[in-house]
């Protein structure tokens, strides 16, 4: 990634990344181009959703680490497809007994399968206990600053909200809750689902977010590979912005050339 001198590193539990972009790894047509996709993003961090891809819990079948090496990226199991905190709190343990201990997990609870917004309630439970289990929870929620606020002060490592609702692609719905969000962050704030193209993620990233997560944007695209490529430039594209602070907006326009010394 582009580097300005002025930018803080990303760190995640204790370790830095150089991407600033996460991805996951469902709703591509094959496992080829799960990985290509994934290579092209230049993403080091994936998201798999243990309920739906086996990486190690359905022997014989294929399994999606062969081609996501834990080698190479940091896997993020998440809890996709719960609907309660006991169910997700399963889901976690099962991912770190597959994972050889590993204690980074990404956390959602889901409300209903029409608009898969995050029941918070449910979240907010499930949260405690894994916590206080050990795990590293980067956490799924609305886009409600004070819910913000608490899952972070219940020790989530990160909070993520959405910015619409997944696998919509609408983009950034409220920027201004994500703002307020963003001004009290004590921990790292990624954006979460809702972003469709290579320009919602540059705004979530001149807003001053610290990553974005996305699936559908990339695998939905008519070509994931190509648009894959298109985020990893996106989001280095908005972060470069965000360090370097855009100009004012004026409702009237101003010459860009000084008028000193025009030959009258």
């Amino acid at each position: 990634m582009s580097h300005a001198a002025n930018d803080k590193p990303f760190i995640l539990a204790g370790r830095t990344y150089q991407s600033r972009l996460l991805v996951g790894t469902g709703k591509y047509k094959d496992l080829d181009e799960t990985r290509d996709a994934i290579e092209a993003s230049g993403a080091e961090i994936v998201t798999v959703a243990v309920r739906r891809t086996n990486i190690g819990q359905n022997p014989g079948e294929p399994n999606l680490l062969d081609v996501i090496s834990p080698d190479r990226y940091t896997i993020l199991p998440n809890t996709a497809g719960c609907y309660d905190a006991v169910e997700a709190v399963r889901t976690c343990r099962l991912a770190r007994e597959l994972l050889d201990g590993h204690k980074l997990v990404k956390l959602e609870v889901l409300a209903d399968q029409k608009t898969l917004f995050p029941n918070v309630i449910e979240t907010l439970k499930a949260a405690e206990v894994l916590v206080k289990e050990g795990f590293d929870v980067m956490v799924y929620t609305s886009d409600d600053p004070i819910i913000a606020r608490q899952l972070a002060e219940m020790g989530c490592i990160a909070v993520m909200p959405l910015a619409g609702l997944i696998g919509t692609g609408l983009g950034i719905c409220n920027p201004y809750n994500l703002r307020i969000i963003l001004e009290e962050a004590t921990v790292p704030v990624l954006v979460d689902a809702g972003v469709g193209t290579a320009s919602d993620a540059t705004i979530a990233m001149e807003l001053g977010c610290e990553a974005v997560l996305m699936n559908s944007a990339i695998a939905h695209a008519q070509q994931p590979v190509l648009m894959a490529q298109a985020m990893k430039y996106a989001i280095e594209a908005g972060r470069l912005a965000y360090l370097a602070g855009r100009m004012p907006k004026k409702l009237y326009a101003s010459a860009s050339s000084p008028l000193d010394g025009l030959i009258r």
